[in-house]
């Protein structure tokens, strides 16, 4: 049976290889896209999503979200992601529309109206399943699972203790990982270990599809950003890591821990307080991914980009 999802995110050079695996793989049913602010503005971000989903011939709604956190003021990634949050393509004529529904109110919907439990996949800040549940709590009874990326259970990537993603909108982080759903975290220990090095690129290229030249072009400019900023080899592909974990369950090691989002404002602010150790014995409520099986994970992304078109 396939597996129904709805996915949440802010294109973003990771999320464009998300969607296409989502879009893509056979086990993987994507119900629609919802997008919020956060690698780049919401105008910005809600157009990469359109580009991506026209570009890949998706048949999905498509709605913008969240244009801010719910208290914070809106921060972006332009350093990663450029000014258009998706640089390195030239995309045909954008001719798909948004459906007319805010993102919130789109997934509320889809959630009610799907027989079956649906997974969201969140892959930026999590502010509108977060302001979905607040909403309409009826909602999470319909919700299979919350995969993420973001957090980390050692160091951030935005501040020595958060990450970009729950750093943005930790309230929203906090009211998600309190609701009382599955939460699966997969943070920055896990998606720093693949790395699109250059003999990734060249690998998927051989491939010679639209997916594929979509691949090697993001990848080309998502590289020289995170060498620039961060001195990698080669880009960390956060985003596509959630969306391989449902394909293949096996793919990652996790481990049910407590967490706590630190929504203190102070110095550890947006860091995702993981107990690996149980030292505090509280309920465990969070799937906390803590390895990866690096080559699995690059067979699904090339094995998906050759079902592609």
């Amino acid at each position: 049976m396939k597996r129904k999802i709805i996915l949440d995110c802010d294109p973003g050079h990771d999320d464009a290889i998300a969607l296409m695996l989502a879009g893509y793989h056979k086990n993987i049913d994507l119900l629609g896209v919802t997008v919020v602010s956060g690698n780049q503005t919401l105008e910005k971000t809600g157009k990469n999503a359109l580009n991506i989903v026209q570009y890949l011939d998706l048949d999905i709604p498509v709605s913008l979200g969240s244009s801010r956190p719910i208290i914070k003021e809106e921060e972006v990634c332009e350093v990663i992601h450029g000014e258009s949050g998706l640089d390195g393509v030239d995309f045909p004529s954008l001719k798909l529309k948004y459906d007319e529904r805010h993102a919130v109110n789109l997934m509320i919907d889809l959630l009610l109206e799907s027989k079956e439990k649906v997974t969201v996949v969140t892959t930026g800040p999590m502010t509108n399943l977060a302001l979905a549940i607040r909403i309409n709590p009826e909602i999470l009874s319909h919700i299979e699972e919350v995969v993420l990326m973001g957090g980390s259970y050692t160091n951030g990537n935005v501040s020595p203790a958060a990450e970009f993603n729950i750093y943005t909108d930790p309230e929203a982080a906090h009211i998600v990982f309190n609701s009382g759903v599955k939460v699966t975290m997969i943070g920055l220990d896990v998606t720093r270990k693949v790395l699109v090095l250059p003999k990734i690129v060249d690998r998927m290229s051989k491939i010679n599809n639209r997916a594929s030249r979509l691949f090697v072009d993001l990848m080309k400019v998502f590289n020289e950003n995170q060498r620039k900023v961060f001195g990698f080899p080669g880009g960390p592909l956060h985003d596509p890591v959630t969306i391989a974990y449902l394909i293949d369950g096996n793919l990652l090691t996790i481990n049910h821990m407590h967490c706590t989002i630190d929504i203190s404002h102070g110095p550890s602010y947006g860091r995702t307080n993981c107990d690996v150790f149980d030292y505090q014995h509280e309920v465990k409520n969070t799937y906390v991914a803590t390895d990866i099986d690096v080559e699995k994970f690059w067979n699904i992304i090339e094995s998906t980009m050759k079902e592609g078109k």
